[in-house]
């Protein structure tokens, strides 16, 4: 029986144990699309998140938190996988094909047991009880993996044909966020974002004649699209509060190269080219849904509170990945600039410094070593991403440097506030200077060809580190030459 086995049947045997009672609870709340750019603490974007700001303010933040990238157009699966098993991109995508499988998980992914323990399971090893809602997207059977897995929610909720390519100025608006007949969010009579916050709740609410630490996973589709809330929360950002961002284009020049054509669907839901106004309107319905959230997740915070369990709880926040809604003329996430694989993490808790910020460079991921650390499970030896807890005490920097890849058209590598992004289908390479132009709009790779080279060697590094099989020398012999 190989030890994963053997650590579950500890828990049936030890179930109750007193000793677990010592151990800390974990809290994991997770939106679906959150830029890093939408936390009002953080000053970037005026939006109302009272909540997040006060997680913001009672633990620290991770200003450079990572989504490392997907091999699916559907970003979110990608990372999701990454986060429930532990694996880099390329080794999370051949374990996801085995998923349920009776084979053994694919030979190319290094000591992932064949029985694909994944981090609930792992947790449960652990002796907690586990808990899950909402957006699941992973493929795995959330009730059998989890002790209690309620609502269990798709990918996202549907759309409609009244909510692509639109708006446009001057024309009557076909959809409307807060109307009920389009369903999405409000299919079933309740807003999504509040029953994962009625589940959470009554998870603590079960939780509390227990001796057992809990683990819970809470996980809001929101702010993915269709974008909805209340007509009280779109109310509150009137157009003319809403900024266009800066680095606002009517297209992104290489769209098509790098898989971001009109026929993406996350694309087709403004029209083409792009106009100011119809980024207002999407931006103003994402502020939206992201504030209702926000309500949601004090719902939760408050729940614990009088639980009385608040100071013996990790709480982790984060997104699966950012999303433009009007950057560089994208809407959606399959791109690799930072307003795309950048998200808001914070982790507050016992022992956690209040009000910091970290710029460490981390993977969102991250969290899920962290918390086998924190709750004393022994992290196994398939887990490539690393412990949040060292850079939290002042004894870690973070990683070297910040893989980044989507499908076979783009690539990039973050070192030292610099940023190189590869285009092998245009071909294109470009570098961005993250700290004098955070909104990646300056290509500076010809004037500075010795950094592009450097780079690049960093990239080639982490390539064979990530098990990233793209052949690119064809693309750029001069920088495979250089």
């Amino acid at each position: 029986m190989s030890r994963f086995l053997l650590a579950l049947s500890f828990v049936v045997t030890v179930a109750g144990s007193s000793a677990y009672a010592e151990k800390p609870n974990i809290l994991f709340i997770f939106s679906d699309d959150q830029c890093y750019e939408t936390i009002r603490a953080h000053g970037y974007t005026d939006i109302d998140t009272p909540n997040l700001d006060r997680l913001v303010n009672t633990g620290t933040s991770f200003s450079h938190a990572y989504n490392m990238g997907s091999w699916s157009g559907a970003v979110c699966v990608a990372s999701r996988h990454m986060l429930n098993t532990g694996t880099f991109v390329w080794q999370a995508q051949k374990v996801s094909e085995n998923i349920g499988k009776s084979k053994p998980a694919h030979e190319d992914v290094p000591n992932f047991p064949a029985e694909n323990l994944m981090w609930s399971q792992l947790m449960k090893s652990g002796g907690y009880n586990t808990y899950f809602t909402g957006k699941w997207h992973v493929k795995a059977n959330a009730e059998e993996i989890f002790d209690v897995a309620r609502n269990v929610r798709p990918g996202m909720p549907n759309q409609t044909p009244e909510g692509y390519n639109r708006p446009v100025q001057g024309q009557p608006d076909p959809w409307s966020p807060y109307d009920p007949k389009f369903e999405g969010f409000w299919k079933g009579g309740t807003h999504w974002s509040e029953i994962v916050a009625d589940d959470a709740i009554e998870f603590l609410d079960m939780e509390k004649d227990k001796e057992e630490p809990f683990f819970m996973y809470v996980a809001f589709n929101a702010p993915h699209d269709p974008r909805q809330a209340p007509k009280e929360f779109i109310d509150r950002y009137p157009l003319d509060r809403i900024e266009v961002p800066e680095n606002f284009l009517p297209e992104y020049p290489y769209k098509e190269q790098i898989d971001n054509s009109a026929k993406l669907r996350d694309e087709k839901l403004a029209p083409f080219p792009r106009t100011k106004y119809a980024v207002q309107v999407h931006r103003q319905e994402y502020y939206a849904i992201i504030t209702h959230m926000d309500e949601q997740i004090g719902r939760i915070i408050d729940a614990l509170e009088e639980s009385g369990e608040l100071d013996n709880t990790y709480i982790f926040y984060s997104s699966d990945h950012g999303l433009s809604v009007g950057h560089h003329g994208l809407i959606g996430k399959q791109n690799l600039f930072d307003h795309s694989v950048r998200v808001p993490l914070i982790v507050s808790g016992p022992g956690v410094e209040k009000g910091k910020s970290s710029s460490a460079p981390v993977y969102l991921q991250d969290i899920m070593t962290t918390s086998l650390e924190l709750g004393e499970v022994e992290v196994p030896e398939h887990v490539q991403f690393r412990s949040l807890m060292p850079i939290i005490q002042g004894e870690s920097e973070g990683y070297d440097a910040i893989y980044g890849a989507y499908l076979k058209s783009q690539r990039s590598v973050v070192k030292n506030g610099f940023k190189l992004v590869l285009y092998p289908n245009v071909p294109k390479v470009l570098l961005f200077d993250l700290k004098s132009d955070p909104q990646e709009m300056s290509d500076i790779s010809a004037k500075h060809p010795e950094k592009t080279q450097s780079l690049f060697k960093v990239f080639r590094k982490l390539q064979e580190e990530t098990g990233d099989e793209l052949d690119m020398s064809k693309s750029f012999p001069e920088l495979f030459n250089g």
